[in-house]
């Protein structure tokens, strides 16, 4: 047994259930995101009923892509309503927030009270430095694109954001008009602002291409009167061989039909992002 907190004792050896190891989009979550929600979990039996997850806490319970960086660094955060006194313990941020910024919600996978999506989004503001990571963050809360429904809608977040002054509205405010119901991971949408920062049209977002009403497949980023398809490739792509050679099979089609296709990888996205342009800005020169 370990300690996690004071009063908790579990399972030295104790790993999430298979369920949680993915959020609810099927994406598997990384090394500090499964930490950080095990804490959670370990830390919910001494939780009063006026306190429930905030901030990066509740974003990874529901399921909200942030940088490795702000998880793995970042403590519970845990919250209660005014005038409740804010929790304290080892390991844990405590906050006070005004019931008129912030409602709650049970998590239907976990069982953990946590803030809703849109207020959640809005505290983030503070915690993510880059304005990208706020865009990501709030194309995954309203994401319509092959999911049930959204964890939030575009009006949710903008009644979230003209709630009232809280930390984190002003960067809130600024993202809110960037971010998009049909992107669909973090990576995708930091392209997309990436390209459109540097001077390039916004593309289309997970682009479904029929040539002759046959499907060919759907592309990352597209520009389709000019036939110009844009791809992210991650680490996932390589690691998984049934997925690189669908991708291969989908690309060739592609290029079959006469579109140009952009592959796109992490170190020139993160690393390098004036090359990934100008990769793009070439091939719509090729289009004359």
């Amino acid at each position: 047994m370990h300690k996690p907190f004071h009063g908790v004792r579990v399972v030295s050896d104790a790993v999430l259930p298979a369920d949680l190891e993915t959020d609810r989009y099927g994406r598997a979550l990384g090394p500090a995101e499964q930490a950080h929600l095990a804490q959670a979990l370990a830390y919910a039996p001494r939780m009063s009923e006026d306190e429930f997850f905030s901030h990066v806490t509740a974003a990874v319970i529901h399921g909200i892509p942030l940088p490795y960086a702000v998880v793995a660094r970042s403590l519970l955060h845990v919250s209660v309503l005014r005038p409740r006194r804010l929790p304290r313990s080892a390991g844990v941020r405590g906050h006070e927030a005004k019931p008129s910024l912030v409602t709650t919600r049970r998590d239907d996978r976990t069982g953990l009270l946590i803030a809703s999506p849109a207020s959640v989004w809005v505290s983030l503001g503070r915690q993510l430095t880059d304005p990208y990571d706020l865009v990501a963050a709030g194309d995954a809360v309203v994401r319509t694109w092959r999911v049930d429904s959204p964890l939030a809608t575009l009006a949710e977040l903008e009644s979230a954001v003209a709630a009232g002054r809280r930390v984190g509205v002003a960067a809130a405010r600024l993202a809110l008009p960037r971010v998009r119901t049909d992107s669909a991971s973090r990576t995708e949408s930091w392209l997309r602002l990436t390209l459109v920062d540097h001077g390039l049209p916004e593309p289309a977002r997970n682009h479904e291409v029929f040539e002759r009403g046959v499907y060919l497949g759907c592309v990352d980023l597209a520009y389709p009167t000019v036939k110009i398809a844009i791809e992210y490739e991650g680490e996932h792509h390589l690691l998984d061989p049934e997925q690189w050679s669908r991708d291969i099979a989908r690309y060739e089609a592609l290029r079959a039909a006469g579109w140009i296709v952009v592959q796109i990888t992490k170190s020139e996205l993160f690393n390098t992002p004036t090359v990934a342009v100008q990769r793009v800005r070439a091939a719509i020169r090729r289009r004359g």
